[in-house]
């Protein structure tokens, strides 16, 4: 199976560098930047005792675009799987970019945040190209731009937006059982995990945004204790009335984490906004309070972080 990953950063740098170490057969997409420095260096894994590299197979977009075009050569083969890592701030330029390696058996794996991705590439590829995804990594890349490993688990969720399972199913489980590093899984409800990783992200991004700190300074604060819970309720609202209520334990574990004294914790679209850069305002916020007002459910917290978010796009897109 021929597998194109879009990206090879933090998240796509990872979970491509593990299936390539297993012996698969990866091409990453990326910028002719980030290409000279793989080719320079490689693409390193380092943290949590390890210190792997290998020699990435690279193809940037005016290449794969120009594949088969000169000479009168035919075209390469399309990809089977697609893994779309990008930020939602990066997926219309993506699209344009991995165009070319689509082919009619193609399965497009998008592990962006939210669901408003989902209709996008539906839109130019067709529903039945398009899977749902779901990446749980902690990784960062460092100044090297290697990627680097802060937490022991890699999860790695995908499945058909239809739901069930099919055989096409079975083969991409039976693709990534087994891959060192990851933990895959084919659900056969890849939606509701997705509006489940929404609502976690959106509860801690807000609690972040709207007490101005870590979850820990939030949580010290007078009255900063009860914000995680309450943002974390109108989410929930949100995904049971849009048809996918939020798990037991997922509750649990956002409760938690949202509340924890002395967490150092903080989203990237909060360090996004406190640096001053484009951030998936629209894409975690816009959205799903749009969704909100369709469906009834009231989002006061949501909404005055959404507004936030709004205000500070705005202020950006004024400075250009």
């Amino acid at each position: 199976m021929r597998i194109l990953v879009v990206g090879a950063g933090a998240t796509g740098g990872y979970f491509g560098a593990r299936l390539a170490l297993a012996g698969q057969d990866v091409t990453f997409l990326v910028r002719p930047q980030r290409a000279d420095a793989l080719r320079r260096r490689g693409l390193r894994l380092t943290g949590l005792g390890e210190d792997l590299r290998l020699a990435p197979q690279l193809v940037t977009a005016a290449e794969l675009a120009s594949a088969g075009s000169s000479d009168g050569a035919p075209a390469p083969a399309p990809y089977d799987l697609i893994l779309l890592t990008v930020k939602a701030t990066a997926l219309a330029p993506a699209v344009d970019d991995f165009a070319p390696a689509v082919g009619p058996g193609t399965v497009i794996v998008p592990v962006l945040n939210g669901l408003a991705h989902l209709d996008t590439l539906a839109g130019r590829f067709g529903t039945e190209r398009v899977w749902g995804g779901v990446a749980k990594v902690v990784t960062a890349l460092n100044d090297d731009g290697d990627i680097v490993r802060l937490a022991p688990f890699a999860d790695l969720t995908l499945g058909e937006t239809g739901g069930g399972t099919s055989p096409r199913a079975d083969e991409m489980g039976a693709l990534l059982n087994g891959v060192p590093g990851i933990d895959a899984d084919v659900s056969p409800d890849i939606l509701g995990a997705m509006w489940a990783k929404w609502a976690f992200i959106v509860t801690v991004s807000a609690v972040n945004l709207l007490g101005r700190g870590t979850v820990g300074e939030v949580a010290a604060a007078p009255g900063g204790a009860g914000l995680g819970p309450a943002v974390l309720a109108e989410a929930a609202a949100v995904a049971t009335a849009a048809g996918h209520p939020l798990p037991d334990d997922l509750l649990a574990f956002a409760t938690e984490t949202a509340t924890g004294a002395d967490s150092p914790l903080t989203t990237s679209l909060y360090r996004d906004v406190r640096a001053g850069l484009p951030s998936e305002a629209e894409h975690l916020f816009g959205d799903l309070t749009d969704r909100a007002r369709t469906l009834g459910v009231a989002t006061p917290l949501l909404d005055v972080a959404a507004l936030q978010l709004r205000v500070q796009e705005r202020k950006l897109v004024s400075k250009n």
